[in-house]
């Protein structure tokens, strides 16, 4: 928790004690079903948490935002995300369902009624939202081609609607396609740590 508290110092009683269950309800979670690499969990806070909430760092997403996670997994970077904006909307979908179980449990265990978790392929999204976010589940221009659809028109927040990715090492390749729009923001400038180093949000307006 303390990395946590090192670059979101403003944390109030309520968000610290949902924070702080995360890592013992993923534990539990993780003995049972493995959502997230055992070989990391000893970094649960800085490789998953504030992984995640480096998207809070680029953007404070306004009241009544919505934001669709695709492959989510475990929660990420849903689940975080949604803890820190409680007002708003946050869609997690991931293909398999045992991941999604695991999703149901934590935001039952955490309270969070600002999320709804669903078995579900991008593809067969129907609604819209302002914004698309994920932890690189795969090549940028197929994740394009998948959620296109489902961005809204209407911006209502200070950058605009579209694609929220995180993502590491060389994109030169990946990007090409979206030269011109794309936005990359260097995650290294927000946080010290070695992780960070090669890693990056990109934001992609549609």
């Amino acid at each position: 928790m303390e990395i946590l508290e090192k670059y979101f110092p403003n944390l109030d009683l309520n968000k610290k004690k949902q924070f702080e269950k995360l890592q013992p309800l993923y534990a539990d979670w993780n003995s049972k079903i493995n959502v997230i690499s055992r070989k990391d969990f000893s970094e649960f806070y800085e490789r998953h948490v504030l992984h995640s909430l480096s998207i809070a760092k680029f953007v404070d997403f306004n009241k009544g935002t919505t934001v669709l996670d695709v492959g989510t997994g475990g929660g990420f970077p849903g689940i975080p995300l949604a803890i820190y904006f409680p007002e708003v909307h946050f869609h997690l979908v991931d293909s398999i369902g045992k991941k999604i179980k695991v999703v149901n449990a934590v935001k039952e265990s955490l309270g969070l009624k600002n999320v709804v978790a669903e078995q579900i392929r991008a593809e067969q999204i129907k609604q819209k939202y302002d914004f698309v976010v994920s932890r690189a589940v795969t090549q940028l221009p197929a994740f394009v081609a998948w959620i296109r659809k489902n961005i809204s028109k209407k911006p209502i927040n200070s950058i605009s609607n579209g694609i929220i990715y995180l993502k590491g090492g060389d994109l030169t390749e990946e990007i090409k396609p979206f030269k011109k729009d794309i936005f990359i923001q260097d995650l290294s400038e927000y946080f010290e740590e070695e992780f960070f180093e090669t890693k990056k949000v990109l934001h992609l307006p549609i």
